[in-house]
């Protein structure tokens, strides 16, 4: 099994309630790829409540392997909320493990 792991930062808002509404969004997203991608396993978003830390949200998802992992990766679904993440992001960080 491979554990995916990835953070984001998003860039700097014009007010708070913009950024939850765009947090909220990509959350959202990301879980609906759950009942669209067979080769995803389990997926857990989670929106930092610590100020303290510099990374927005934390994705954690699944596969049997590395190959539902790319099949995960180019799939259309994905790409496009990869595409509303882009928009805002200013960095990003990934690991991905066997397990």
């Amino acid at each position: 099994m491979i554990k995916h792991i990835v953070l984001f930062k998003l860039k700097k808002f014009d007010d708070a309630a913009s950024k939850t509404a765009k947090l909220n969004e990509i959350k959202t997203g990301l879980l609906a790829l759950e009942d669209k991608i067979e080769a995803l396993k389990s997926i857990e978003v989670g929106l930092n409540c610590n100020p303290d830390e510099d990374f927005d949200i934390s994705l954690s998802t699944t596969f049997d392997d590395m190959e539902g992992l790319a099949s995960y990766a180019q799939h259309p679904d994905h790409l496009a909320i990869g595409k509303i993440v882009r928009e805002v992001l200013e960095a990003r960080s990934c690991v991905d493990y066997n397990f």
